[in-house]
Parts: structure tokens; sequence; C-alpha cells
């Protein structure tokens, strides 16, 4: 079991995982600092919520994305860019890519998910997922080659009416223009079929004002290097494409999988309401890995806010184990919902207040802003939103 001054592994460097290292290298330690390592495969934090302001240019890559290097240097954590391929429980070691193995007292499951493309033929092969920062500069590389090229139109289907599909078809409406044609696909009857009234009714209207197709009740069938096969009430029918766009499902990491305790159908691992998995209290779950219940025996949504609400009772925990503290169970508020809808418009909807529009927008930016990883890079981004307006309105038209 877990000695006196343990090392703490963290696995997966997203909203979960950096911010539980984050509140971790703030806590006093009065037996002493332990070890803390977090791994990723990634060099870079992803604030995923702003993802799509990269399509638009609205936003730079170091904005939404800085270096893990940057983000923990002013910390004594470790960082690990590797990949897990397997976790050890009765050595408590995890094997990375690289060969190295690390041993941990208490260890954090924060890998997040992964977008599926093998739910239908061809997804994976002609299909551009939308997650990562690669995933957004190999969707802007393949914008730019159709910009420049004679076509007229530009036709886009993108596979999901989720937030991300509706945020992402928006945002392509912007950047395309008149040459957009854009559709967007979802099996079920109604575009954002778990967010509030508000955001659905404020969605359609701008994805309607920007002329975008609408498939419910279709599902997608196959995809093509210029085509893709959509099915609807059992007809198949086959429409050009020069971009596929796939936002839908997600897929539990690998050795996530692999670990031999209790998965719900998904893969996810069920925890208690401390975060800790029944079976073996030195290790916590959390984001899209786990399968939470809070202490009001409400389901956790596996969101980025309740992530990131995760990461602070997880981190208090893990100290609380360490320094023979109580443990508290994890407390999930909603939040509300924010979409961007467009290129400075999006909708609001939660804690009773509802707004959309150019002021949603601005609130919106000014919230994300706020849940930035680091005081430091918030007020390196505040700043450059501040100055970047007059620096461009400076610049000969």
């Amino acid at each position: 079991m877990a000695q006196s001054n343990p090392s703490i592994v963290i696995l997966g460097g997203g909203f979960g995982g950096l911010y539980t290292v984050l509140r971790l290298s703030q806590f006093p330690w009065p037996q002493g600092r332990p070890s803390i390592t977090l791994v990723d495969q990634h060099s870079r934090f992803v604030f995923l919520p702003l993802l799509y302001e990269l399509v638009t240019r609205e936003l730079e890559t170091w904005e939404i994305a800085p270096p893990f290097s940057s983000l923990l240097a002013n910390t004594s954590i470790q960082f690990r860019q590797d990949r897990v391929e397997r976790i050890d429980l009765a050595q408590q070691q995890v094997a990375l890519h690289s060969g190295e193995t690390l041993d941990y007292g208490y260890l954090v499951l924060a890998l997040g998910g992964e977008t599926p493309l093998d739910l239908v033929p061809g997804a994976a092969e002609y299909a551009v997922p939308f997650r990562s920062v690669d995933d957004a500069h190999r969707l802007t590389a393949r914008l730019s080659q159709l910009e420049t090229s004679a076509q007229e139109s530009i036709r886009v289907v993108v596979a999901g009416a989720g937030p991300s599909g509706v945020e992402l078809a928006c945002k392509l409406a912007d950047r395309l223009g008149d040459r957009g044609r854009i559709r967007l696909i979802d099996r079920n009857d109604s575009i954002l079929k778990q967010s509030p009234s508000f955001n659905r009714t404020s969605a359609q209207k701008a994805l309607d004002n920007r002329g975008i197709w609408i498939d419910l009740d279709t599902a997608l069938k196959q995809v093509t290097a210029d085509s893709v096969v959509l099915n609807y009430k059992g007809q198949d029918d086959t429409i050009g494409a020069d971009l596929v766009l796939w936002t839908v499902g997600n897929a539990i990491a690998q050795p996530i999988q692999d670990l031999p305790v209790a998965h719900t159908a998904g893969g996810r691992i069920p925890t208690t309401a401390t975060l800790q998995l029944a079976e073996y209290p030195h290790i916590f779950a959390l984001g899209d890995v786990a399968d939470s219940v809070d202490a009001n025996q409400a389901q956790v949504p596996a969101t980025a806010q309740a992530a990131l609400q995760q990461s602070s009772c997880a981190a208090w925990n893990i100290w609380a184990l360490i320094n023979h503290r109580s443990l508290l169970p994890f407390r999930y508020t909603h939040l509300g919902e924010m979409l961007t809808l467009g290129t400075e418009t999006a909708a609001l909807a939660g804690l009773g207040v509802t707004l959309d529009g150019p002021l949603a927008s601005v609130a919106r930016r000014l919230v994300y802003l706020t849940r930035m990883p680091t005081l430091d890079h918030q007020v390196k981004v505040g700043l450059n939103w501040v100055v970047k307006p007059f620096l461009e309105a400076l610049q000969p038209k």
C-alpha cells in the first residue's frame, strides 16, 4: 500500500488532470512535498471550449493551447510527454510508451475521451474529428486548400448536432460565407438534445440565418473521399462532400478499458462520492473516464465544467489522505451552458440567466478567461484581447 509520503501520478492533462495538479501544487505539505508527475501525450493543454475560434482565426493557438512547460514552470510538478501503455494495479506502476515506468502511491485517472472514427465505414480514412489542436490545424489546412481552389461552392458535412457539431457548423458558415454549403446530420429528432430550450432556440435561429441544412432522424452510413451516404426513414441517399467533420461519440482510452475493475457499458469506471475507486481508494477517476454520482446522488455529466469541479475535490481528497484529514464528497453544481454560434455571437443559459447575441459572446469569453489554468496565462490572454483590436485598427486596409 501507499507509503507515508508517496508519489502522486496524474494521467491526462485536460481539465480534470491539469487542474488537479495545479491545485495540489498550491497546498501546504507539513510532512514534505510529495513527488507529483503529470503525464499527457501532447505538449499542450487545450482549452476545448475555445477550440472553435481557431477555425475562424479569432484566437491564436498559444491563447487556447499553452504548453504544459509554461503552465508548470513555477511549480515543482514533473511533466512527461508520453503515452500511457499499461496500468499495473498490483504493482502500483504506470508503463509509458517510451519504456519508462512510474511508481505511484496515489493515481488520478483523467485521460479523457477520444472521438471514435470506427462507427461507420470510411470515417477513419476521410472524416476529420475535432477534439485537439492537431485536429483544428488539420481542418484549417483543408479549408485553406478548398478556399484557394477554383470550385464555386465548398460542401461540408458535420456529423452530430450536439454542442460541438452546432458550434462548428456556425463557425464554418461564417468563415466560408457564400461559398459554404454546410449540412448538419443527426440521428435524433432535434438539435442539442440535452441543452436548455433557450440555447436550442438561439442555435436554431443561428443555423437558419446562415443557411445551414439540418437533416434530423438521419443516419450517416458511409464516408468516401468525396461523398457521404445518408439514411432517412430506411432510404439511402448519396450526396457530395468536400469535407466531413466528425463530432459523434466518445471512446474511453484503451489503458482505462484494460483495467481489471468494474466498467459501465460505455467503458467508464464507477467511483464513490469521493471520486475514488471503491476497491482501490488510492486511485481517483475524473471526467470522461469516470461514472460518478455526487453527494446528492445525482449523476455527474462527462463535461469540461464537471471535470474542472472534480479536480478541486480530488486534489483535496488526495491531500487529506496523505495528511490524515477528512475526505469530502463531490458536490456538482451545474453552471449552465454556453455556446458559440458564429463569430462574435453566442448563447448562454444558466443560474437563472439567458442571453444571446454579441453581448453573450463577450460574456462567454470573459467567463472562460477566468477559468484558464493559471493567473499568468489569464493576464497574457486578457491583455492580448484588449490590445489586439487597437493593433488591427492601425493596420492599413
